[in-house]
This record gives structure tokens, sequence and C-alpha cells, in this order.
């Protein structure tokens, strides 16, 4: 490991702060803390902690003394001065005498003696940073150091690499035990540089925030050297199938797979997000003869079992062509995982006194030989946090086998640590989002109605694909939403667009479960003089448009198994023909009759398709140079022209993505046709 520390960055850091009253001290604090997280192979998504004691003035005034630790589950990567917590540092010490806390008190000690009533938590291991007398303390999970402490002689390991240089500290859950436990070792020997605590991670000191930050480089370094020495080949590769299924045909199964049926009522599932990796050093791992001893737990570190789960779900390699045998033994394998799981909570729950409440049995982590990883959550960004401590597992355990053989902390152990109230508050409790776990692709996404639809879906926790022709279009409405937001470009009248907009929104988030069908455009002219060109373009568009996304669609529906919800615009053209509008109301009248072929065919499938006949939106063919010159030839305003209605008021497109969000939440409705126009008899259906 290299140093990043800079001078100017560092004083450039001091100065900024220095204009909010930050004193020099906490921004080189908070500078050396964002070189740390900045590293993957120190520490990854809220992991590590880092502190400063010093002098700060309390609500009275008085010149207190504190430990400004990180806060609880903040990414390092991005610490700012206020992402410090700062904490009354004496009564913090004073705890020490205390022969035991329980968790209870824990949670209120992070609470109990802060400066700022309203500040986020400080670190769950404030303790362990208030008991050791250094003025800077940086913690780490460094890969290097837990691919040597990771093994059944890790600490004669780190006595040969260290020699008396840091401390030892034997396994101990995080906590108040801990933090005793490092002070004692600290007290035996005063002037160690750092500790290491078993199964866990490193702790070094300094009299700065450059001290502190550079020797957790050196001491990280010292351990990547010895890594390098005595190394023996690992993971000679099992037999696999000649031709391997595509990560494209697999992702879908695996969705199935590790998916809940009728969590929330009946035609609910429980789905994940998928997060799919394929290194050279992930695929020679997975591919292992003895993926199943050495891969059969990725807990690395004790925060890692809130993000893991205690073991992965091991898949058989899937052949090409046998894709039915896959789905079989994958559907096998996770039934058998979640039986597995809930035996392990009913065992350690009646040691642990039986009031714990069960998480939710699903794996985090899949690995597939010959494929790579998967990482699942709720969302793409806990995907994406799971494949990311994952990859980095798989790192640490790599070189552990290389010199010697990986063992992790015990199962009674990992389970303290996955039900541990204080570890389980870093996820938050926010209360899960309706559609949280759902992939939607929405059409015509570049719109207003297909992007205001987007944002809704979005804002229901689903993972959104926004496909249209105009890439750039739909990649700003995406940027707009975020991290739950695809931009894909996507002709609906051509078939291969489709397709390969369909693989782009698999291997970004794992298949489909909702489609907005929202893609068209309005051509005009009296029916009987419009040309044959003119009427077959619109029917391309306006039909077969919406047969193709959804043809393709429900083969992803089909082969992940969970049901899933097809949504069409079908305009009130399709109920109620306007003149001049026959080559437009023509395949939207096909497209509504379409919908109720699809609730027909597919609904022992659980797949509903629904629509929504909306009228006057502001988008598409209604620009507002056409709603000018419409509201004038009538000798009316705008206001008056868009709100021609009998509820005299405009309908907008955040009113049709509401509907549609509404349709895609109702689990017993297909086949309907939902109005959103302000009401005009004339297009009611009856």
């Amino acid at each position: 490991m290299q140093s990043r520390w800079v001078d100017r960055n560092a004083q450039a850091a001091v100065d900024r702060a220095a204009q909010a009253g930050v004193p020099p001290e906490l921004a080189l604090r908070s500078y050396s803390t964002r070189l740390l997280g900045g590293d993957p192979a120190l520490v990854l998504h809220g992991g590590g902690n880092t502190s400063l004691k010093t002098h700060m003035r309390d609500l009275a005034g008085d010149n207190v003394e504190v430990l400004c630790v990180k806060a609880t589950g903040a990414d390092m990567a991005g610490v700012e001065p206020n992402d410090m917590v700062a904490v009354r540092l004496a009564p913090l010490q004073r705890l020490r005498t205390l022969d035991d806390l329980s968790d209870d008190d824990m949670a209120r000690v992070q609470r109990g003696y802060l400066i700022d009533p309203l500040a986020p938590n400080p670190s769950l291991e404030l303790l362990l940073h208030a008991f050791v007398p250094h003025a800077f303390v940086d913690h780490t999970h460094a890969n290097a150091v837990l691919s040597l402490i990771d093994q059944p002689d890790g600490h004669k390991l780190c006595a040969e690499v260290y020699d008396g240089r840091v401390g030892l500290v034997p396994y101990v859950r995080p906590g108040f035990g801990l933090a005793k436990a490092a002070a004692k070792t600290v007290d035996a020997n005063p002037k160690v540089e750092g500790l290491i605590l078993d199964k866990h991670g490193i702790f070094s000191f300094g009299a700065n925030a450059r001290e502190s930050y550079e020797r957790m480089i050196e001491l990280v370094s010292r351990a990547e050297e010895r890594l390098q020495k005595h190394r023996k080949t690992v993971f000679v590769s099992a037999t696999l199938p000649p031709l391997i299924a595509t990560n494209n045909e697999v992702a879908p199964l695996l969705r199935g797979a590790c998916s809940l049926k009728d969590d929330g009522g009946e035609g609910a599932h429980r789905r994940m997000i998928l997060e799919h990796r394929s290194s050279d050093a992930i695929l020679n791992f997975v591919s292992g003869a003895e993926l199943a001893r050495y891969g059969g737990t990725l807990v690395i570190t004790p925060d890692y079992t809130i993000r893991t789960k205690n073991w992965p779900l091991i898949l058989p390699s899937p052949e090409a062509g046998k894709l039915d045998d896959f789905k079989t033994s994958a559907s096998a394998a996770a039934t058998a995982y979640i039986a597995r799981y809930k035996d392990y909570f009913a065992r350690h729950n009646a040691r642990a006194g039986g009031h714990k409440i069960m998480l939710d049995p699903l794996p985090r982590v899949v690995l597939v030989p010959g494929v790579g990883l998967y990482g699942l959550g709720p969302t793409a960004k806990d995907a994406r946090i799971a494949a990311d401590m994952a990859e980095a597992a798989i790192a640490v355990i790599a070189d552990a086998e290389a010199i010697g053989r990986f063992e992790t902390i015990s199962e009674a152990d990992r389970f303290d640590c996955e039900y541990w109230p204080i570890e389980q508050a870093k996820l938050g409790k926010a209360k899960p989002l309706p559609l949280a776990g759902q992939i939607a692709v929405i059409t015509g996404a570049g719109g207003a109605i297909g992007a205001a639809t987007a944002t809704a879906f979005a804002n229901a926790g689903a993972q959104v694909a926004l496909l249209d022709l105009d890439p750039a279009s739909a990649q700003e409405k995406a940027k707009a939403i975020g991290d739950a937001a695809l931009a894909v470009r996507c002709d609906v009248t051509d078939t291969a667009s489709v397709r390969d907009a369909y693989a782009q929104v698999v291997t970004a988030f794992g298949g489909v479960d909702i489609l907005v069908s929202n893609a068209g455009a309005a051509w005009q002219g009296r029916i009987g003089e419009v040309d044959e060109a003119t009427l077959r373009k619109s029917f391309e568009l306006n039909f077969f448009g919406h047969q193709r996304v959804a043809q393709a669609a429900v083969k992803i529906m089909l082969t992940q198994g969970t049901g899933g919800c097809l949504l069409f615009n079908v305009s009130k053209q399709a109920v109620n023909p306007g003149p001049n509008f026959g080559p437009y109301g023509l395949p939207k009248a096909a497209t509504l009759f379409l919908v109720r072929q699809y609730a027909v065919d597919y609904g022992a499938d659980g797949i509903r398709a629904n629509a929504v006949n909306a009228d006057r939106i502001r988008s598409g063919l209604l620009t507002d140079d056409f709603i000018k010159e419409r509201s004038k030839a009538r000798g009316v305003s705008e206001k008056d022209y868009m709100s021609g209605n009998l509820l005299g008021r405009e309908v907008t497109a955040e009113d049709v993505a509401q509907a549609f969000l509404n349709q895609a939440l109702e689990l017993k409705t297909t086949g309907d046709v939902t109005t959103v126009d302000g009401g005009n008899i004339a297009a009611a259906l009856r």
C-alpha cells in the first residue's frame, strides 16, 4: 500500500473547513478518513471507523473534552467534519469500570452523551476508541490483515509479521466486551502502534491524523508482504459442463428461485434485484472443486453478517441447453437454503432467549460455478453492496487459503452479530416500499408520461429501466431519478432493438416484473383517404410495438415464475375515435384487445394485463403549440381547453403515472382499463 496523503489537498481541506468554523485537527481527521474509505481493500460500505479526541463547547458554552467518532454506517469515503459525531469523553471513559453493559444500555450510551442531541448515532465501537488513550485512532477491515487472522493460527502469523508492534486481541463480539479487551491489551504494552482484532480487523494509533493514517498504511503493507511468501496453489477447478449458460439465461431463473411467494397477500412475491460479477478471480473461486468447503461462508469480519448473511447459496453449474435442469436444481437449492436458515434461526434464537424476530431467510449471495457470483438485495444498491462484499471476501479467502486455511468466527458468533440490534441499526428501519425488489420497464420513457411513470415507480421502490428511441432523453430522465434508474435505447418497432434492450435490463438488474408499454405517436388523416404506408407505420408503432415489448417481457416473467404485470397506454382514441384520428385510433383499439388477450392467456401464470385510457395530456401530440392552436380555434383559453371535461380539471402526466402505479399494486385486477381524462362520457367504457 502507498500513502495517498497530499499536503496541498490536506491544506485545502483545512481551508475549506475553516470557512464553516471547523478546527484544523477535525478537518484533517475527516481528510484522512476519506483517504482510508477511498480504498476498497481497506473498508467497504459503512465499515471501519476513525476518531479524534479534542475539546469542544457544549450547548451551555462549556469547553469539554470530546471524542469525535465517525457516525455509524457512514461511508468513510465521503466523510465530512459533520459526520464525525462528538460525544463527551469523560463519562465514556468511566464506563470502563463496569463489569458489563447490556445491549440496551450500549444503545443508550450511543446517544446519552452526545454534544448535539440531534446528531446521528456514533460508531458502535465508540467505547473502544474512548478506552484507548491515543488522540487519533483508525480502524479498518483491511483485506490483507483479514487474510492473516481468518485462520486457525492467525495470532501466530500476526506475531511473526508485527513483532510486538501491535497488540493482539482475541475474538470478542464488537461492543463493550471488545472495548475492554482492547484497552487491557494496550495497558499491557502502552507502546503498541495499533491492535489486531482476531477475525475482525486492525486499529492504528497516532498523535495526529497523518501519523495514524500512514501507520495504518504501513501496517497493512506488512500483511500484504507476508501474503506473498510461501504461497501454495489454491482453487483447483472442478469439472464443468463443456458449454455453460450465460448470465442473461441464468439471472431470471435465480430471481425466481430466490423469492418468497405470498409475502404480503395472495399473488405477492418478495423479489430481489441481482448484481452479477464474473472476474477471473471470481470464476476461479466459484469454479473450484472445494467450493463447498472454503466458500461455505463469506463472513470475513463480523459485520458481513448483515450484508451477506452467514453463508452463500451455492448452485451447480448451468449447462447451456439444459436450463430446465438448472431451474429445478436452483429451486430445490433455494428451498433447502431457506429451510436451513429457519433451522439456524430457531436453534440460536432459543439459545439467545427466544425473543429475536427472524429476518427474511433469502440468500444475499449466490455462487454459480462457471458463471460467477450474484449479490442480492431489495434494491440495486443493496445488491451491489452484497456483491462488493462478496468479491472482497473472495479476495481475502483466496489469500488466506494460499498461505494456510480460511477460518471465520463460529456459527453462534455469526448469529449474535447478525441479530445484534446495534449492528442491525446500520441498515435503518424504514418501512419497505411497495415495489421494493421489483424491476419495471417503461417504454417511451423520454416523454412526459413515460418519465412521470418511471419517477412514480422508482419512488415506490422499483428499479426502473427507461427505454426510449432517444437515448439522450432517456439518460436525462434517468439521471433525474438517480441510482434506481437505467437508461436504454430502444426502438419498439425493431425486434432486435427490443431484444437488446431487455438483455441490458436483465444484465443490470436480473429480470423484469412490470412493463409499462407507453411508446407511441399519433398520425392523422381521414381514414378513407389516408395512404396505406401511413396506416402501416402507425400500426407498427402503436400496435406491434406494444406486442413486441409485451411478448419479450412475458418470456422473462415466465422464466422467473413469479408472475408479473403488463400495463399499456391505450388512449381515449381506442374507445372514442375522433375525426381524422383513424390512423392513430385503430391500432390503439387493437392494443386494447391485446391487453385483454394477455389477461386471458396468462392469468393462470400470475401475469396481469391492464391499460390506462388517458386523454388530453401535455405530451406527444399535445405540444404547447398544438394546445395554443386548438384553444384558439375553439375560442377558449388554453386553461379551459385543457380542463374541458366533466370535472373541469386538467389531467397531467403525473395523474396517468399514478394510474399505472395503482394498477401495478392491484394484485387481483387484470383486464382492466382505467380512464384518466377528468370525465368524458363519450369515452367511457360500456
